[in-house]
């Protein structure tokens, strides 16, 4: 993996989180904790080549039901 796609699953995941915090009132740190106990930052990073064709609306949507599967509550 290249820089520029190291950079790219960074400013992706990113970008879910500080959304995945704003929909659910949450500050981008608490949005981070829960999403990785709940395994939503694994789901981003390996299916980010699917994942990042969609909208980040979208995204933030199965991220929810991924989060759901995994024990949490949002």
């Amino acid at each position: 993996m290249d820089k520029k796609e190291i950079f790219d699953k960074i400013e992706y995941v990113v970008a879910c989180v500080g959304t995945f915090a704003q929909r659910y009132n949450l500050s981008n740190s608490q949005a981070y904790a829960y999403l990785r106990r709940f395994t939503g930052i694994d789901f981003l990073l390996d299916c980010y080549v699917a994942e990042h064709t969609l909208s980040i609306d979208n995204a933030v949507s199965d991220l929810q039901v991924i989060c759901q599967r995994g024990g949490g509550k949002i």
